[in-house]
Parts: structure tokens; sequence; C-alpha cells
């Protein structure tokens, strides 16, 4: 048996929800409580100068950030995904991913109502966190319109946390 088939891996949490729903703030907890890396691709984004609506380079991003996240799995470190994967298809992929190298995974889902969202987005705006232009609020709308909430079915075939 090599070496790399002794190692144990490290642990995938991937974290879904809507803007302003405590994903960053749940994130960072997680990264620090379990000494993750911690993949946004706003931080990225927003350190490179990069508008954070651009949607072929965040999808390069995360592209990237799979490909280190999968790396460091097998080397044995936890790894925190925040990109909101609205879509059970999404959040499937990444499960299947580090499930195939010998990686356990686990889902946390954060969530409040639209005003809840609404109010935090705006708090966030006010203080300047993030990038070139606010959320409007009919988009929010539209999110909570489109998004997938994961199901119970689907939260059980994740490893408990």
């Amino acid at each position: 048996m090599g070496a790399d088939a002794t190692r144990s891996r490290g642990r995938l949490v991937v974290i879904t929800g809507l803007p302003g729903s405590g994903k960053t703030t749940l994130a960072t907890a997680l990264a620090t409580s379990m000494s993750a890396c911690r993949m946004c691709p706003d931080d990225w984004m927003v350190a490179s100068g990069i508008d954070l609506w651009d949607e072929s380079v965040r999808a390069r991003i995360e592209a990237f950030q799979l490909t280190l996240s999968l790396d460091m799995l097998r080397a044995g470190t936890n790894v925190v995904i925040e990109w909101g994967v609205w879509a059970r298809e999404e959040r499937d992929a990444l499960r299947d991913a580090a499930r195939s190298i010998g990686a356990s995974v686990e889902l946390r889902y954060v969530s409040a109502d639209t005003d809840e969202l609404w109010r935090r987005i705006v708090q966030r705006d006010l203080e300047g966190r993030w990038g070139s232009r606010s959320i409007r609020r009919h988009e929010l709308d539209e999110w909570v319109r489109i998004y997938q909430p994961p199901t119970d079915d689907e939260l059980a075939t994740y490893d408990a946390h």
C-alpha cells in the first residue's frame, strides 16, 4: 500500500445559501475551528479588482478553486467552499468530486427570510464591504425564486457534521 493510500483525506464543507444568509460568517468560523482553507470567489475577485458580476471570470475562479480544493483534500487539509451553490446539481458535483478521492463531505445550509436577507445586504453595502455594485431588491427576489434549498433527501447524502 502506497503512502498516499494510507494518508487520511481532508473534509470538505460545502456552504449553500443566498446572499445575506450568513455564508461568509459561517465559512470563516468553520475555517478557524476546523483548521480549513476557505474558498470564496468573491474574495479573490474583490482582491484582484475584478467585477463581482463577471460570470465568466467567476466560473474560471471556481474551477481553479475546485482543483486546489481537491489537491488540499488529498493532502489531508480541510476545505470550506463558500460559493452559494444554488442548484442541487452544483452541490452534487462538489460532493461527488470530493468523494471520488476519498474525502468526507458535509453540506451546511444557511437561510433567512427575504426581508432579513435584504436587510443584511443593505447593511453590508453601507459598510462598503463588497464590489462594484449593490444587489438590487428585484434581483434578490428573483434569486429567492430560483434557489433550490437542499431537501432532507439531499442532506441525507452527506456526512454528518
